[in-house]
């Protein structure tokens, strides 16, 4: 609704914008409780959108400069029985060209993908900062800068021509990157996954896919990775929360997902290019490739994190490499590799970090060591559910140590 709407306003009213999205739930909250759900809630939306943007444009003193806006909204509005597919494809392709609109130029990397997750992915600035490994105050800074832009501007279309493309794809691919891993961990939820903000990452990179511009390998790439973690969503949880890779029933796993996931992966291989998608792909396509735990090979996985690592040296990326590693050799090499994490501050907040320690401390068999760091996970813990997965943990230790 969002990305709609900012075609009419220009994005230099993006707060316009999203107070007319708000309105519009209002008064769906209101409408809905009286007369029932309508038979299609989200057009329904879009309408009440749409209209409440016109009776704002009407008594606009720049009315001139939205009329040719104006004039196809009232053609609209004059048909509002159904939603044609014109009209579905033309919700689509703003949602595309949101995406771009928010890479300006002028703005860093890191303000692009702050911008396409508070607009365009609905994530709060606690979200978005846990996700960026940054404090919610630098968020918030960052949000006001890209909004004072925009409004200095005065464009009313940011993206000129498919020649500007290009050169905003990395934000593009960095945004749905993380709205499908905030999903997919669920650790700003109560649920142990959001399937939604998974599925919904998936739209975005297929939609991107299908432009002429976003044609291109590493989409493929980024889609395959997205179809292998997707595959393994109801194995990796039940009631009680998250599952231990080694302990799920992979009975569970979606084929069809893994089977678009390698479809992906092999129209990503086409050229020469090899991003972090790719070698990200590749090592969730050996998670998934392996008939059980103990088959996974992971010193192929291990050659994939160091390709990753040189890539993509962050200290998250390191960690994962530290955990492949002591999986393929052992332990106490894993426990060596995580003291070798370069910047470890920046996991100081991650629950992942700690329990990888205790992980490699009960597998070496010291428990009580083990438990420590399990203590530790779970004060970091961001969910319930991560919670409970590191308390079932602590007992294994606790269990241990008696035994």
């Amino acid at each position: 609704m969002v990305s709609y709407l900012t075609r009419i306003f220009g994005l230099g009213r993006l707060d316009l914008a999203e107070d007319v999205v708000q309105d519009s739930l209002c008064r769906a909250l209101e409408t809905w409780s009286v007369h029932g759900l309508p038979d299609n809630p989200s057009a329904w939306l879009m309408r009440v959108a749409r209209n409440r943007a016109i009776d704002l444009l009407r008594r606009d003193d720049q009315l001139r400069y939205f009329t040719p806006e104006l004039v196809h909204l009232m053609r609209l509005r004059e048909d509002l029985s159904v939603e044609t597919p014109m009209f579905e494809r033309e919700i689509q392709d703003d949602q595309l060209r949101m995406m771009f609109s928010c890479c300006h130029p002028q703005l860093s990397i890191e303000v692009q993908v702050t911008l396409i997750l508070k607009t365009l992915c609905g994530f709060s600035v606690s979200e978005i900062a846990h996700a960026l490994l940054a404090s919610e105050d630098s968020i918030e800074k960052r949000l006001g800068r890209a909004r004072k832009l925009f409004r200095l501007s005065g464009t009313f279309e940011e993206v000129t021509g498919a020649s500007e493309i290009p050169k905003r794809l990395e934000a593009v691919y960095q945004a749905i990157y993380l709205l499908f891993n905030e999903g997919y961990h669920g650790s700003r939820s109560e649920q142990t996954v959001r399937e939604d903000l998974c599925f919904e990452a998936i739209r975005l990179a297929l939609l991107l896919s299908e432009h002429a511009e976003g044609e291109k390998p590493k989409t493929y790439a980024l889609l395959a990775l997205l179809c292998f973690h997707a595959a393994r969503l109801h194995g990796r949880m039940d009631d009680g929360g998250l599952i231990q890779l080694e302990m799920q029933d992979r009975s569970k796993w979606d084929r069809d997902l893994i089977g678009k996931g390698f479809y992906f992966l092999e129209k990503a291989s086409v050229g020469n290019e090899l991003s972090e998608y790719h070698l990200e792909a590749g090592i969730a396509s050996l998670h998934c490739a392996a008939v059980t735990y103990e088959k996974t090979e992971w010193p192929k996985i291990l050659e994939l994190y160091d390709l990753l690592y040189r890539i993509k040296s962050s200290p998250v990326v390191a960690l994962n490499r530290a955990v492949a590693l002591g999986n393929a050799r052992g332990p106490e090499e894993g426990l060596a590799e995580l003291t070798k994490i370069l910047d470890p501050a920046k996991l100081k907040d991650y629950p992942f970090y700690p329990a990888a320690q205790g992980e490699f401390h009960l597998l070496a068999g010291r428990p009580a060591e083990a438990a420590k760091y399990f203590e530790k996970a779970i004060k970091l813990a961001r969910s319930q559910s991560e919670a409970n997965f590191f308390e079932r943990k602590l007992k294994t230790c606790r269990y241990k140590e008696i035994t």
